[in-house]
């Protein structure tokens, strides 16, 4: 095993650590406080070709592995994890799922926005009733002589408020998973209102909506898939990847933070970093982080190598969300009440991590995706 990064790797990374301190981290306080990015940025992330990572160059994707996919969301997740959010919907859920199974017209009509930053996508699965049970969803696209009617509500939905299309998930038969369909749904549509969400914990400049659909009538070419569910899943399996990589990020940037600051904050006559249980709390989240790399690096290898990798982006996703969440605590206590304020980044991580516990699956929910593989026993039934 060779964890050596090609020059093609290495290039792309340090492009990645250019735009997040060039274009991110000068921001990233005031968006947090206007609970807004400038979404501007968005045309930028795709003119860097970070929108098109994974898609075929004839579509205006800019190709690479998902070795390059989670080098590019650690970097900028280091930066800000509401930009990488706005990355891992709109090219990992969104994109990635019509390059997969969209017909020849979907992709020429998506593709090349959704890769240039000039359209943007979200992913509307998860419902008020329905969140990691997302079989049971209650949203429903009922056929008619021009196409399809839908109705149903969705929320919590990530670039909900920005996107030009919504990759939208809808009963269109009995019920459970099998019945569920997966739509195109241009969010100008007649009948589609997105209202955003204000007040998060974290994750503040990220444009979080709740989505209603009145009557919505799509066309017969906007349906993506007859196996809904089943495009959500596979889906969330590289999704969960994209989040730990994120996750990386960020306990990354609180652990350089920390650093930082133990060198420079002096306490009984020497630097802080010269405390035996400082040293302590700072070993612990360079441990943290590098074994949560390795992890989602691994899910990255398998999927490159065509193998099945669900289990292990499970894993990947548990461990790096839950690791992020402690190295952002440890690093609150690194700072001390500095770190309680938002002039330095540190509670900013502990907010942006709390979150990657709770969306595309819970860590309960991995928890139990995992026993149901080393078992061969489904909880979920």
């Amino acid at each position: 095993m060779d964890l050596t990064l090609s020059d093609e790797h290495r290039q792309l990374r340090e492009l990645a650590h250019r735009f997040t301190e060039e274009r991110i981290v000068p921001h990233a306080l005031r968006w947090d406080r206007e609970e807004a990015i400038d979404k501007a940025l968005v045309p930028m992330l795709g003119a860097t070709g970070f929108l098109g990572l994974g898609i075929d160059e004839k579509y205006g994707g800019s190709g690479g592995d998902n070795l390059a996919y989670c080098l590019v969301l650690e970097e900028i997740a280091r930066g800000d994890s509401a930009v990488r959010g706005i990355i891992s919907v709109s090219l990992g859920l969104v994109a990635k799922s019509i390059a997969k199974h969209g017909t020849e017209e979907q992709k020429q009509r998506w593709l090349p926005g959704l890769t240039a930053g000039t359209q943007i996508g979200c992913f509307a699965l998860t419902e008020p009733g329905t969140g990691s049970d997302a079989g049971s969803l209650a949203t429903k696209a009922t056929k008619t002589d021009n196409g399809y009617l839908l109705n149903g509500r969705k929320v919590f939905i990530t670039n909900g408020t920005w996107a030009d299309v919504a990759l939208t998930f809808a009963r269109t038969g009995g019920p459970g998973p099998k019945g569920i369909s997966a739509f195109l749904v241009p969010t100008d549509t007649k009948g589609f209102t997105a209202t955003e969400i204000k007040g998060k914990l974290g994750m503040r400049g990220q444009a979080t909506a709740e989505i209603t659909f009145e009557d919505v009538e799509v066309p017969d070419d906007a349906l993506l898939s007859d196996e809904g569910f089943k495009l959500a899943m596979q889906a969330l399996d590289k999704g969960r990847m994209s989040v730990a990589a994120g996750c990386v990020g960020a306990a990354r940037g609180a652990l350089e933070a920390s650093l930082k600051y133990a060198k420079e904050r002096e306490q009984f006559g020497k630097p802080i970093a010269g405390f035996q249980l400082v040293q302590e709390l700072l070993a612990d989240m360079a441990v943290e982080t590098d074994a949560a790399r390795l992890l989602t690096w691994r899910v990255a290898d398998l999927a490159d190598r065509n193998e099945k990798f669900s289990t292990e982006a499970s894993m990947a996703k548990l461990y790096a969300s839950e690791a992020a969440v402690r190295v952002a605590n440890n690093a609150i206590q690194v700072f001390g009440g500095y770190g309680y304020i938002d002039e330095y980044p540190v509670g900013k991580y502990l907010r942006d991590t709390r979150v990657t516990t709770l969306y595309e699956g819970t860590s309960q929910i991995q928890k139990l995706l995992i026993g149901r593989a080393l078992t061969g026993i489904n909880a979920f039934q």
